[in-house]
């Protein structure tokens, strides 16, 4: 992190600048068994992608909401960052009915389709695969972001101070979430690439989304995201926490 950064997409750029290369998000889903490893940089690729995917197509910009119905999951949080790329909301308190676009998993589209606006569906298959028959009503991802961009530029500055993360019925700030990140990736005892956090946490709250992301990037270090935790027993995951090189186990 820089003293200049004060978005969570800045603190992707720092991230970027520094060490490419190293573990950014590594992924589990104990349900599936499927492990995907993500860099700084294709991580920042999915994001760039995204953005212009949000800012392009589906024609998004700062203010707009963005309800994101989907769970822990390392899309959840490449579009958790494009959303602060372009200055959008997210919104992780499941109200697609007031967002003005909706991106949802398998699971929520019936609940997806009470947003008037643009829907987008990810199926969350292996490494990012599509959905066989897209869903009536929906944009599948996988088969949109890849033609997007590479590069990603705001056609509107962001405001730090405005609106950027809706959860667990609190509204923040980008620079709020960025000083809270911080923060807690102080008391989690984050410091450096070395940092490493296991989070077994959902997305449907603050202390989710910052054990799951947004501490690790404040630190400049990486999270080992896990869906379906609670399938995996005490050895698989002490198993896990050693070949991961965990430093710090949320769940």
């Amino acid at each position: 992190m820089n003293a200049t950064d004060r978005t969570p997409a800045d603190l992707l750029t720092s991230a970027l600048a520094a060490d490419p290369g190293r573990p950014l998000v590594t992924f589990y889903d104990d349900a599936t068994g499927e492990r995907v490893e993500l860099s700084v940089a294709t991580f920042a690729n999915w994001v760039a992608k995204t953005a212009n995917l949000l800012q392009g197509d589906l024609a998004a910009g700062p203010g707009d909401r963005v309800a994101l119905l989907l769970p822990a999951h390392w899309q959840t949080a490449v579009w958790l960052l494009a959303c602060s790329s372009v200055g959008a909301v997210a919104d992780v308190a499941w109200d697609p009915a007031a967002a003005d676009v909706v991106v949802s998993g398998p699971d929520a589209l019936e609940a997806a389709r009470a947003c008037r606006g643009e829907r987008v569906a990810l199926a969350l298959r292996p490494l990012g695969g599509r959905f066989p028959q897209p869903p009536a009503g929906f944009a599948d991802y996988a088969v949109e972001v890849p033609g997007q961009g590479d590069r990603f530029a705001p056609f509107t500055p962001v405001d730090p101070a405005d609106s950027a993360l809706i959860v667990a019925g609190a509204e923040y700030s980008a620079a709020e979430v960025v000083e809270k990140a911080v923060a807690d990736a102080g008391a989690l005892g984050l410091t450096g690439p070395g940092a490493r956090v296991l989070s077994g946490l959902p997305y449907d709250t603050w202390e989710g989304l910052s054990a799951g992301l947004y501490a690790a990037l404040a630190s400049g270090g990486s999270v080992v995201l896990c869906r379906n935790l609670d399938r995996l027993d005490a050895e698989g995951l002490d198993q896990r926490v050693e070949t991961e090189r965990v430093t710090v186990v949320r769940r």
